[in-house]
């Protein structure tokens, strides 16, 4: 069992949860049920999935659960390119984000890599 709340890549993880909560605060009401709900759901993942990754018994279940995060995380990222393509975000805002995303994908692929 590992101590999630020691883990970097889970506290990056929950900064870019308020990140995207903002940034989707500010998208077009009629994406309530669309977009918005699709990002807020994407990157909750993130650090939830290795919140529960981490309270599983073998290092087994603990790599599936990061692999379930790092899924999230690209669906995120996806996310984020339809909302430029929309004209939703600028590129600017994109890019900051896609900063911390790819950051936390690093991350978790070295954590998996450990195990």
């Amino acid at each position: 069992m590992h101590n999630y709340r020691e883990l970097k890549v889970w506290q990056k993880a929950r900064v870019l949860v308020k990140l995207i909560y903002q940034i989707t605060n500010n998208l077009p009401k009629e994406e309530n049920f669309g977009l918005t709900s699709q990002m807020r759901r994407a990157v909750v993942s993130i650090p939830s999935n290795i919140a529960e990754g981490a309270g599983r018994g073998t290092n087994k279940d603990f790599c599936r659960f990061l692999d379930i995060a790092y899924g999230s995380s690209f669906e995120l990222e996806t996310q984020l390119l339809l909302c430029v393509d929309l004209a939703y975000i600028s590129e600017s805002v994109l890019f900051n984000t896609e900063s911390q995303i790819k950051e936390i994908q690093r991350m978790l692929y070295a954590l998996k890599s450990k195990y």
